[in-house]
């Protein structure tokens, strides 16, 4: 499926595991179907909300193929393929294209960072290399570094390079990048606090944590904007924004995973260094989910 044309909500999916930490197949397909049920628009697995920096190449394999099998061309699936060193990246970029994915979520390198121009080599390796879109992820407080603005206006003239996920929070950046969109260059939003203002400026939609507990509000926010009922997605920003900022009261996916857990959705176990959320965290997002509707 072609994603240079998608808007909308891309649900950042979660990897559910068993208690023993091995991937729960079963509950990964029931949230798959319930996520194309709900009017979720696209999904992005293997992010870092679905924890697969934590996961085995095999495992990254697995989980694809479930996913694609799964949601079998109902709607389109974008791999997470990501890593610090772009050899890895390009391997696993290869992997997906040829497992089936209708593009590619690549990340900047993490740890090691890289200058500018090492930044651009990074993305290009893969855009030249895979036959399939790709989208840049821009996530400084994760990665510790970001992609510049000259880079932005760079990468995207790429013809296999169809959008960012602007994840930073920051405003003013991307107010910077934002005549860099057009029919072949999308701005996502990778904040959900932050989605209305994005789509203000040219966004095309939200790569979200949120939606997986509230895809279809996620999904109707969205559209409403797009659709020119601005006012009403406004305000479902607004009302659910408490329990938006409510998923990072500790770092994600340790509250996402644990709303689904409380949900009966078998969001399921964490891998280390993530564990539990503190008995007061996981009340107070107890309550922020009652006030939501979703308790």
């Amino acid at each position: 499926m072609d994603i240079r044309s998608l808007k909308g909500s891309i649900v950042a999916l979660i990897t559910p595991f068993h208690a023993d930490g091995s991937v729960n197949f079963d509950a990964l397909r029931r949230l798959v179907e319930w996520h194309i049920q709900e009017g979720t628009d696209a999904i992005l697995t293997l992010g870092t909300t679905g924890e697969s920096s934590t996961m085995s190449h095999e495992e990254d394999d697995a989980v694809l193929r479930c996913v694609i099998d799964t949601a079998a061309g109902r709607i389109p699936v974008i791999a997470g393929t990501g890593s610090n060193s772009t050899q890895t990246m390009l391997e696993k970029s290869l992997q997906a294209e040829r497992l089936g994915a209708d593009g590619l979520l690549l990340i900047t390198p993490y740890y090691n960072k890289a200058n500018a121009e090492g930044i651009y080599r990074h993305f290009v390796t893969v855009a030249d290399a895979v036959h399939i879109p790709c989208i840049l992820y821009n996530v400084p407080g994760r990665t510790g570094c970001s992609i510049s603005v000259e880079n932005v206006e760079r990468l995207s003239r790429h013809p296999n390079i169809c959008g960012i996920k602007e994840a930073s929070g920051d405003m003013s950046y991307a107010m910077k990048i934002a005549h860099c969109i057009s029919p072949d260059f999308a701005l996502w939003c990778g904040n959900d606090d932050i989605t209305i203002p994005l789509l203000s400026i040219g966004g095309s939609g939200v790569i979200s944590v949120w939606a997986n507990v509230m895809p279809k509000a996620c999904h109707q926010m969205v559209t409403d904007y797009l659709e020119g009922r601005r006012e009403q997605a406004a305000a479902t920003a607004v009302k659910y924004l408490p329990l938006m900022n409510g998923l990072f009261m500790e770092v994600n996916p340790i509250p996402v995973k644990t709303a689904l857990n409380l949900m009966g959705r078998e969001g399921g176990a964490f891998r280390l260094p993530l564990c539990e959320m503190t008995e007061a965290h996981t009340a107070a997002l107890r309550t922020l989910m009652e006030e939501a509707g979703i308790l």
